[in-house]
This record gives C-alpha cells, structure tokens and sequence, in this order.
C-alpha cells in the first residue's frame, strides 16, 4: 500500500506541474517536476523509491526512444544526413573524449574510464526539449529538423558509449581496437535486429487482423509491449538495445504510412495512449530526479572530501564547456567546408547560438546516470558514483535555465516589441483562434447538427472576413465592393418580387410587405445606425400589433390568416434568398471570390433560419444544437490562446485582451439565447 500511495503522489506531481505551467509556461515543465520533487523530498513522508539501473533503462527508456524513433521525419532524416552525422556521431565521441580528460583533470578521484562515461551521458540532447524549442523560439525547419535527428541519434551514439566507458570502469579491462570493432558489432547488430523483429511484429499484427480479430484493445496491447519486449531480447544477445527500439519506431512509422486499411479508432487509441504514457514516463524521470537531489545533495555537501563551493563551480565548469564545445564543433561543421551549401545553408552566428543552447540535457542523461552500478567488479564501490549523479543532475539544471533565460533573447528581434508589432500578434492570435474553432466545429458536424454548425461556421466566416481586413491598405475599397454587391443582390430581390407582382401571384400587402423587408436591408448596408433604430422600431411596432390581436380584438380566423400569410412570407424570403444565391454565383470570379462566398454563406443561412421557423418545434432542437456547438467552439477558441501562450507566440496581455473579448461575445452569446428562450 506505501508503494501504491508514492506512485499517486508522483503522478499527482506530474500532473501538478502540467497545472502550474499552465500559468507559466516560461518555466519548462521539467524545472517545475524537480522543484516539486525535490519539496515532496523534504517533507517528513519517508518516501524513498530504490532505482535499479537495469529496470530503469527497460522501462523509461525504451519506450522514449521508440516513440522518437515512430515520429521523426525520415524523409528529412535521411536528406540531413550528414549534418545530424557530424553532430549525433561526431560531436558526441568528441565530447565523450574532450569532456571526458577536462573531467579526469578537475577531478583526479574519478578515473578516466568513470569521467569517460560521465561525458558519454552528458553527450545527448533532449529531444522533448528540443520539441519545446521549436515551439517557441522562430528558426528555420532546416535546423529543427537537424536538431531532432540530432536527439534521436545521439541518444544511441552517447548510450552505447556510455555503456562501454561503465563496463572498462567495472572491469578495469579497455582496448581500443576490441572496443571499436564491438561498437560496430553491437550497434548494426542492434538496428538491425531490432527492425526485423518490428516487422515480425508487425506480420503478427496482421494475421491477427485477416483471422478477422480488429479488436482495438488486443493490436494496442501489442504495440505497447513492443518496445519493452524488443529491447529486452537484444539486450539479451549483448547488442544494442537502445539501437533496436528506435529502429523499432522507425519500422512502424513506416508501416503506418504504408498500410492500406488503417483502423481509425486504432490511431486515434494509438495517438492519445502514447502522448499520455510519454508525458507519464518523461515525467516521472524528473520527478525521481528531484526525490534523489536531496539525498545526493547531503551526500556531498555533508562529505569532508568535498567542498560545497567547489562542487557546484565544477558544474558551472562543465556545462560552460559542453556548451562551447558545441558552438565549435558546429561553427567548424558550417565555415569549415565541412557542408556544402547545398547540403545546408550556412546560417548566422545568432543560429548558431540558438543551436548551441538548445542542446538541452533531459530524460536519458538522467537515467543513464542512475544505471551506474554501485559496485565494481573487484568489490569496491563505483567511484565518486554519487558525485557523477549529481553532476549530471546539475547539468541538466543549468542548461534547462539557460535555454529558459536566453534563447527567448536570441529570439527576441524576430517578435519585437512595438505597438504595431503587438497589434499584427492580436489579429493573427483572433485569426488562429477562429480557425480552431472552425476546426472544431467542423470535427462535430453529422448529418443531425449540419444545419447548426453551418450556421456558426457562418457567423466565424464573418468574423474572420473582418479581421483579414481590417487594417488593411485595401480595407476601404473592399467595404465599398461588399457594399455594392449586397445592393445588388438586394436589387435581384426586388426584381423577384416586381416580377410574381406582374404575374398577379401576390397580394398587394404582402408586396407592401416584402418591399419594406428590402428597404431596411437596404438601409442595414448603407446605414448601420439607422438601421438599428429602425430595427428596434419594427420590433416594438410588431410586438404591440400581436398584443392588440391577443388581447384587444381576440379575432381567431385574424390570427389564423395571420399565421398562414407569415408562412407564405417564409416562403416567399427563401424564393428571393435563391435568386440573390444564383446571380451571386454567376457574377463571382476568382478576384472577388471571398467576399461573394460571404454573402452567399449569409443567405444559406438565413434560408435555414426560414426553414426551421417554418417546422416550429424543430426550431428548438436547433437552438439547443448551436448552443452545445458554440460552447465547443469557445472552448476551442481558449484552447488555442493557450496554445499559443505556451508557445511563446503571445504575450501575457494579449492573453488576457483575448480571454476577455471570448467571455464578453459568449456573455452576449448566452444572453441572446437565454431572451430568444424567453
């Protein structure tokens, strides 16, 4: 029961922090699972959680990495080959070498086998943070796609080297030429192996599938199993696991491109299942971070044979050099001729340090820090094991806050800040928010609630209209089109009715009518003020003759002819609605398309409003239909302000300027239907 009460703790924690990033999203998620970790640490719970390194590889990391290895781009994997090389393969072995002597000489009590393996699992960037990155700094597709090659490769590349500088620690045994030929060995044997038993995997998926069993439940146990299952087998054979589970997730990527009958509900299960477990599983590698902090911390601080100061200087010391070795290393890649511009375009020194500090250190230096073993083969105690864990620890600290502090810097003078700049943000975050809600509405539509959600789509289509124009050098003249081409397509109305008047097929007061109908139409385009009034008039005018014809003069058969003279009215609106929509259709060219679709979307959905009218109780379905739609769709306007908070595209006002304006339309919204209830 203990265990089962610190498990809910370290989830309620992950879930915590997700919470507070809500509200501070400049705070990386990770820095926010340590801190609570590392308070959950202090308090007087006695909880401790012992990690066995084994079990932590299988389980954290096997599962990251195929997850990274399903959802990578291989078309630009393969097309920025070199570069991701030079980087993953290149600039880690250099580090594992330059950092690992740097470590031996700052620190003589760590061989140079342990300060080897050190460097190794600071060598891999995190390819979480690196996903966070793009998000909110600007750089160009070419250097994101470079920087996610980058933290899947060299999450293999640092593991395996890591591996082998852990295993000459424990062993005291290391041969250079044995070590080369075995990393060969052990890295195709684990790509390999690892891709063919996917697709044995895969061919089991599928015979399940012809045996006519499509249950979602049964293929999505099998696809989270595989991972484990994969890594655990080529562990077995002493190859590369970490190699394997990422040739695994590549394999299945291509097979999900490739397959011809995808289950739907299987991807949809497939995409929540893992986002879900990910997020649990990068989660809780920060959180069991921050719980062993604590202990590490007073291991060290409390040691005489190390001084406070002096420690956290070496931690200072270590990252400044893991982050100037990669501002090199790269700088070299580019001006040394290195790439071809064809290959990659040079970019700026700004890029360069936006790459360089976006090497952020995460989830796999951590738990390769924890498999280091506590004893060596001899007996002895791995040395300075916990100085290494807390180092590492450190390293990943220190770089989250740098690339939290600065590269929002770096990228600074691609957002600015003046007044103009801040405007072109609102209008683009409305423009962005309004397409997500059109999205959404357009994921709810069935046949029940098409009419409902064509009509809000309408209402955000004029929204949108206005801000696309708005501000615009072209705002006056496109106002003036607008304008004269409701003047005409009110013109066909009238004709309309000129012409059933001289066909003797309407009355003379439904012509007064309907000729009075287009007259405040008319004014509505040229006159939006007087319009209202006259609105407001015709309302009072309308409501004290249907009280006079209750109350007053009770006359039924008056209110029956009454009622059937409003239907034929209904009817006669839709008529002259069509031919409005048909010579709108004929006069529309590609010019002026947007603005003729407006209209036309205005009178499709007065014809529905006319049509529900008519079949009275209908109407009332409807309502409630447009209501649950729209309160859907200011979710979905919320949720991409967030969206866009977290990832940097808008400031904290323009947050709050654009929550206030969706509560004040839905207040007006609620309070329109709550009178029309009424």
């Amino acid at each position: 029961m203990e265990f089962f009460l610190t498990i809910l703790l370290l989830l309620a924690i992950i879930g915590f922090s997700n919470f507070i990033n809500h509200f501070m999203p400049y705070i990386p998620v990770p820095i926010i699972q340590i801190a609570l970790a590392v308070l959950l640490a202090g308090l007087p719970l006695g909880i401790h959680v012992p990690i066995e390194p084994e079990l932590f590889f299988i389980l954290f990391i096997a599962p990251l990495l195929f997850y990274d290895g399903k959802n990578v781009s291989r078309h630009e994997l393969w097309k920025l080959r070199k570069p991701i090389l030079l980087l993953a393969l290149g600039l880690v072995f250099l580090t594992v070498f330059v950092v690992g002597y740097l470590i031996h000489w700052l620190i003589p009590s760590i061989p140079l086998s342990a300060a080897f393996a050190l460097a190794a699992i600071l060598s891999p960037t995190d390819i979480v943070a690196v996903g966070a990155i793009s998000s909110r700094v600007k750089m160009p597709k070419t250097i994101m796609h470079i920087l996610e090659g980058e933290g899947l490769m060299n999450d293999a590349s640092g593991l395996v080297a890591f591996k082998f500088a852990v295993a000459a620690t424990v062993t005291g045994v290391f041969s250079f030429a044995e070590a080369s030929w075995s990393f060969l060995v052990i890295s195709i044997g684990g790509f390999v192996g690892g891709a063919f038993l996917a697709y044995l995997f895969i061919r089991l998926k599928i015979v399940i599938r012809r045996l006519g069993m499509e249950d979602v439940t049964l293929h999505m146990l099998i696809q989270l199993l595989t991972p484990f299952v994969i890594f655990y087998i080529i562990e077995h054979f002493h190859l590369s696991g970490i190699l394997s589970v990422v040739a695994a997730g590549i394999v299945h990527a291509i097979y999900r491109d490739r397959e011809q009958s995808p289950s739907m509900q299987l991807q949809v299960v497939s995409k929540s299942t893992w986002t879900i477990l990910i997020y649990i599983l990068n989660g809780l590698v920060f959180v069991l971070l921050g719980l062993q902090i604590p202990n590490v911390m007073n291991e060290i601080f409390e040691s005489p044979m190390f001084n406070n100061f002096e420690v956290i200087k070496l931690i200072l010391i270590i990252t400044a050099a893991l982050l100037f070795l990669r501002f090199l290393w790269v700088y070299v890649s580019w001006w040394g001729g290195w790439l071809t511009k064809q290959q990659l375009p040079k970019p700026t020194i700004r890029f360069i340090s936006i790459l360089t500090i976006s090497g952020v250190r995460g989830a796999v230096t951590l738990a390769g820090a924890f498999t280091i073993p506590y004893f060596l083969a001899d007996g002895n105690a791995f040395p300075d094991r916990a100085l290494i864990i807390f180092i590492a620890a450190g390293v990943i600290l220190v770089t989250l806050i740098v690339a939290s502090v600065f590269l929002p810097l770096l990228a600074i003078s691609e957002k600015g800040n003046t007044e103009d700049l801040r405007e072109e943000m609102v209008k683009i975050a409305k423009l962005l928010t309004v397409d997500a809600a059109i999205k959404s509405i357009r994921e709810l539509m069935n046949d029940d609630n098409r009419g409902a959600s064509v009509s809000i789509i309408s209402s955000y289509n004029q929204i949108r209209n206005r801000l696309t124009h708005e501000n615009n050098a072209d705002s006056e003249r496109l106002k003036v089109l607008e304008s004269k081409i409701r003047m005409k397509a009110l013109e066909v109305e009238a004709n309309y009715m000129e012409k059933l008047k001289e066909e003797g097929k309407v009355d003379l007061e439904t012509i007064y009518l309907m000729n009075e109908h287009i007259q405040r139409m008319r004014v509505a385009v040229t006159n939006r003020m007087q319009y209202r009034g006259l609105f407001f008039w015709v309302i009072i005018k309308r409501s004290l003759y249907n009280l006079l014809q209750i109350f007053v003069f009770k006359d039924k058969k008056r209110l029956k002819k009454r009622l059937i003279r409003n239907k034929k009215i209904i009817l006669l609106k839709v008529d002259m609605a069509k031919a409005a929509i048909n010579y709108l259709k004929t006069q529309m060219t590609a010019e002026n398309e947007e603005i003729y679709l407006l209209i036309i979307g205005e009178y499709n959905e007065m014809i529905l409003k006319f049509r529900l009218a008519k079949k009275g109780s209908e109407s009332k379905q409807h309502a409630q239909m447009k209501r649950d739609i729209q309160d859907k769709a200011f979710q979905a306007e919320r949720d991409e302000i967030q969206n866009l908070f977290e990832n940097g595209k808008i400031t904290a006002d323009v947050t709050r300027k654009l929550r206030k304006q969706i509560n004040i339309r839905e207040a007006y919204w609620m309070e329109e239907n709550s009178l029309r209830k009424h």
